[in-house]
């Protein structure tokens, strides 16, 4: 926040209410970024326990009556599947450390008294952890339209409120549209991630799972509400921006997990598709495919034959079609079946020339 706070101030100005509440919500923009990753990856967690879903069932069925054995088989699929249940759990574990943190640096913001005894005498403190003097007293001034000190809150004591010149009427007129959005936002938040669970079929049949599901639909919003009035203005911003902020992440990330499973599934199809094709079924003969089949080529001999059957007519010298081969062999040497090269039955055969020659002739 302190960051934020000097980015902001640098043009807006140090002292500005806008600066404040800027560096507030980006304080939560920025932890939300942070915790992206582990959040896709309870993401992941989810569609993992989606898958195993039918087995947890069975494990239930198999083994109601012994709560022991039933804990044990539950840990031991999910170490199988690579199932994580504290995955879902860890932003949740980080955020509220923050927001602890948070409500206490905005707390020491406020003034304070000397003591018990005597007329109060209200001062700002010194510092508060990065926050010189200055910045103390800047944040304590810090006031929306109307006179609401972002420090200030509803029930806040008159004597404190009248030190910061704040307007409690300011505040109610902030306070309470704050603390309607912001608990508006914790249900819907919550609702869609409810709708999303069932949707998945995860844990439906738990009556655990069923009363956690309640508790977040109604008593964290209904929390927000009934503590608005106890939560400085600041605090208020802080909550409206991290579950607007959690809505959004939620939407967007379950248009990747979709995504994830649709390619996933387009996989396992085609999957199946080509194993239905290159498989035959037991006892059933291979199929040849247009690659088995011997490739023809044109013999450079016989004119280009096919089968074994010569395309040029034009008979030989042994009175035979087909060239020199022998019945227009393709594999264009002369000879093969010796039906060209060999003389018929009682036939003389040629005489070869002599080619030794005369003595004394040149």
């Amino acid at each position: 926040m302190w960051v934020w706070h000097k980015v902001f101030g640098s043009f807006l100005g140090a002292d500005s209410a806008i600066t404040w509440v800027l560096s507030v919500v980006f304080l939560i923009f920025t932890l939300r970024a942070i915790l992206f990753k582990p959040f896709m990856k309870q993401m992941d967690s989810q569609l993992k326990m989606q898958a195993v879903q039918p087995k947890m069932k069975a494990l239930r069925e198999k083994y109601k009556d012994d709560r022991q054995r039933l804990t044990e088989e539950m840990m031991k699929l999910n170490k199988e599947a690579g199932v994580n249940p504290l995955a879902s759990c860890l932003p949740m574990l980080i955020q509220a450390p923050v927001f602890i943190g948070l409500f206490h640096v905005l707390r020491m913001f406020q003034p304070v008294n000397d003591g018990p005894e005597g007329p109060a005498k209200w001062f700002y403190r010194m510092n508060v952890y990065f926050f010189g003097q200055a910045d103390v007293e800047s944040m304590g001034n810090a006031k929306l339209p109307g006179g609401a000190p972002l420090v200030g809150y509803m029930t806040m004591p008159l004597d404190q409120l009248n030190f910061m010149d704040g307007v409690r009427e300011a505040i109610i007129v902030w306070g309470i549209p704050l603390t309607i959005l912001a608990g508006i936002a914790t249900h819907l938040t919550s609702r869609r991630s409810v709708a999303r669970q069932r949707e998945m079929n995860i844990n439906n049949d738990n009556p655990q799972t069923a009363i956690m599901n309640k508790l977040m639909l109604y008593l964290f919003p209904l929390f927000v509400v009934v503590g608005g009035p106890f939560f400085p203005l600041a605090i208020l911003f802080y909550w409206l921006a991290n579950n607007s902020w959690t809505f959004g992440q939620l939407w967007v990330a379950h248009r990747l997990q979709d995504k994830k499973k649709a390619m996933a599934a387009t996989v396992v199809e085609e999957n199946k598709q080509a194993s239905r094709f290159t498989t035959p079924k037991p006892g059933a003969k291979p199929k040849s495919t247009p690659s088995d089949r011997p490739v023809i080529t044109q013999s450079p001999v016989d004119g280009g034959s096919t089968n074994g059957v010569s395309k040029d007519p034009t008979p030989s010298a042994n009175g035979q079609a087909g060239g020199p081969g022998t019945n227009g062999s393709t594999n264009g040497s002369a000879g093969t079946n010796g039906a060209a090269s060999r003389p018929a039955a009682g036939a003389r055969p040629p005489a070869r020339p002599n080619r030794k020659k005369k003595r004394g002739s040149r």
